[in-house]
């Protein structure tokens, strides 16, 4: 019985819009100054997290899906389910688009598509996202596409720490300059750019559009997603629910204090944003600090937490 947390290393990607402030906000050593991804909880074959403790110390958690799958409830599928990202965005990113799983899975050869959603960690003054788009038909949206009216057909939204964004698979979005997010998404690198500003990459080159396909998989008219973001509090554990669809369940933690007997109906993914403190299993702590991921199996019966933090906690619903 694997009885334990399962802390995960964070894995770095160096992106053309990416920069400092994840070293500046979590401390963590990057790989440049162009760093815009942390894959934090992660199996996908991009960038899987290897685990730092316990029986499968060094392992990935693409291995520990593939070969303990009790950690997991025994849920079913070839890849793992989720992936945990905190992004930097110092510039703009390109204005995209991801595909739902069955054209992935039909056009791509991929086993998911990418519905994601975004909680907003911090952000300069009068930052901006860019989530969805004006068009009412498909030919209005292709017209103003191939015709580059992006100031009519963008819609943009203000953000603050704090905002939570649900972005279903088929919406065209961008996060913008100065915003830091923690993303909880399908398991999957599927991205259609539709926008980039023109820019050029490390090669010289303006980076590669995917027009058409933006088009086929684009929402058409956009729907702003209904949330009903809802709070519980157990003792020294206050639980903002923050959506629940088909792909998961994403909540913020806010502990103050220490909360007994918590259990949950299979495994749970864990990011600190900010603070720290301990899980504690059969009497036994397991000390955890900003900036960490861990796995929290469905080996593990209960638990407790003690300490002051803010987390964002997740499962698969699949």
């Amino acid at each position: 019985m694997y009885n334990e947390p399962i802390f995960l290393a964070p894995e770095f990607k160096e992106r053309l819009w990416g920069g400092t402030k994840l070293n500046e906000l979590f401390g963590y050593e990057l790989p440049s100054d162009y760093t815009g991804e942390c894959w934090g909880i992660s199996g996908h074959a991009n960038g899987p997290s290897v685990i730092k403790n316990g029986p499968l110390k060094g392992k990935t958690l693409a291995e520990a899906w593939a070969t303990n799958r009790e950690l997991f409830g025994g849920e079913e599928g070839d890849e793992f389910p989720l992936l945990v990202k905190i992004l930097d965005a110092r510039k703009y990113l390109s204005v995209q688009v991801h595909p739902d799983d069955t054209y992935a899975r039909e056009i791509e050869g991929e086993n998911y598509g990418k519905t994601e959603c975004w909680y907003v960690i911090d952000c300069e003054e009068g930052a901006e996202i860019i989530f969805g788009h004006h068009a009412s038909t498909r030919r209005e949206l292709e017209q103003m596409i191939d015709a580059g009216e992006w100031d009519d057909l963008l819609r943009t939204v203000k953000v603050k720490p704090g905002d939570f964004f649900y972005v279903p698979s088929g919406t065209i979005h961008a996060i913008g300059a100065g915003i830091q997010i923690l993303e909880t998404q399908q398991s999957s690198d599927i991205t259609y750019r539709v926008y980039d500003y023109d820019r050029v990459g490390q090669d010289g080159e303006k980076r590669e559009l995917h027009l058409e396909k933006s088009k086929e998989v684009t929402t058409v008219p956009h729907e702003n997603p209904a949330l009903n973001r809802k709070k519980s509090i157990e003792n020294g554990l206050v639980r903002e629910q923050l959506v629940e669809e088909n792909y998961f369940t994403v909540e913020r933690w806010e502990l103050d204090g220490e909360v007994n007997g918590l259990s949950d109906h299979s495994y749970k993914l864990v990011s600190v944003l900010e603070g720290n403190g301990e899980v504690i299993v059969d009497g036994k702590g397991y000390v955890f600090g900003k900036g960490e991921h861990f796995l929290l199996p469905a080996t593990v019966a209960n638990y407790d937490l003690k300490g002051k933090a803010t987390l964002i906690a997740s499962h698969s619903n699949k």
